[in-house]
């Protein structure tokens, strides 16, 4: 009996004449991300993509857990292959769904019949797949309304497909459909799940953490990796670069107004994210920022902040209470990494009377204590980055 994947497209349908681009941007991922399975065929027709492996040697059960964190797939099925006639049909639905009907007390059968030329019409196929289940497992009952298991047959432009209730998928975009952005990244519970929101938009993600070391240790910086790991199960490999900002700290720290310091530091890693963004081909920032959280993301903190930057940062949690993030936190397998308490540069120095209604110009006085473009120029000279890859589930 051969088996596939269907899988379903979300908003991709809707793309018009740039749907193909979209399409081949997803089954480019898919082939990458499947590659570890076995062979396989990858195809799209009818609004599905079809994964069909090549051999019996195909790793299904990883392909379907690999697929199910791919953006731009809302479901996800897996299906018996077989030939279109009501015999074959009716002789691989009772194999192939075996062991689930068996666990079950009612179903019902729904058939969807894309290829018009087919004699039978969608009411006569559930009619006699359904009466051929029944002989085989008398045990059942048909229940159209709350059925425990929906049996599902499809008859499209090649073959017909024997499955049950489709698996959810991640849904949103390929990724790197809509482009690369630079991602501020700390060790917290915001700053991951920006980044999942964001990559589940289209976005390449290139991953920027300011490391202050010795107030910082390398265990808080192997916490953010590992969170990014995670990420990158749903977003495929990121780019990180980490840029010392120790002597930066310690001079805002020594030099600048205390009430005003964390918006500075603020300013400047924004300034040294566009730098490093620059480089590396992106056009946005992304940060884990919420209207209010701290003194920094205030509207007129935020303000300041954005006076520094040339390129559009997007907040995707901007409007989230902590709560909501959590929620999302804890889906996407990041909270608890995020909760251990490893101290990152954010929450080195704070100040005990942070200013939440900042003036530009008070900010900009503030700053101009310190030699900021070479302390920059020091921390960027510095920078290094690797690749990181999704870990092991």
């Amino acid at each position: 009996m051969q088996e596939t994947l269907l899988l379903k497209c979300g908003e991709l349908v809707l793309k018009g004449l740039n749907r193909a681009k979209f399409e081949d941007r997803l089954i480019s991922a898919l082939r990458h991300r499947l590659r570890d399975c076995g062979g396989c065929a990858i195809t799209s027709s009818q609004s599905t993509i079809t994964v069909r492996p090549d051999d019996e040697n195909f790793d299904m059960d990883s392909a379907v857990e690999i697929c199910k964190k791919v953006f731009g797939l809302v479901s996800l099925c897996r299906a018996a292959v077989c030939e279109k006639n009501m015999d074959e049909i009716c002789a691989i639905a009772p194999e192939y769904l075996a062991d689930t009907l068996r666990a079950a007390r009612t179903f019902k059968v729904e058939a969807k019949r894309s290829d018009k030329r087919f004699p039978l019409k969608s009411p006569e196929i559930m009619r006699e797949v359904g009466g051929c289940l029944l002989s085989h497992f008398p045990h059942l009952k048909v229940d159209v309304h709350n059925p425990e298991i929906t049996v599902r047959v499809e008859i499209r432009d090649k073959d017909a497909y024997i499955h049950t209730d489709p698996l959810p998928g991640a849904g949103g975009l390929p990724v790197g459909i809509n482009g690369r952005a630079g991602l501020l990244i700390s060790g917290g519970i915001d700053s991951p799940v920006a980044a999942y929101m964001m990559a589940r938009r289209g976005l390449t993600l290139h991953a920027i953490h300011f490391f202050s070391y010795p107030y910082t240790s390398q265990r808080a910086l192997d916490k953010v990796k590992k969170l990014l790991s995670i990420v990158a199960r749903w977003s495929g490999p990121i780019q990180f670069t980490v840029v010392p900002f120790t002597h930066l700290q310690e001079e805002i720290r020594d030099h600048c107004p205390e009430y005003l310091s964390t918006l500075i530091l603020r300013r400047f890693m924004v300034r040294a994210a566009e730098a490093v963004a620059r480089d590396n081909g992106c056009a946005a920032l992304v940060t884990g920022e919420s209207l209010g959280q701290v003194a920094s993301q205030t509207l007129l903190a935020l303000g300041c902040t954005d006076a520094v930057c040339n390129m559009p940062i997007f907040r995707p949690l901007i409007g989230m209470d902590k709560s909501d993030i959590v929620k999302i936190a804890r889906q996407i397998d990041t909270f608890e990494t995020s909760i251990l308490p490893y101290e990152d540069c954010c929450t080195v120095f704070t100040p005990r009377h942070p200013e939440t209604k900042p003036k530009l110009a008070q900010v900009e006085a503030g700053e101009a204590m310190i030699d900021g473009e070479a302390l920059l120029a020091e921390a960027l000279s510095q920078v290094y980055t690797e690749r990181i890859v999704a870990d092991q589930v």
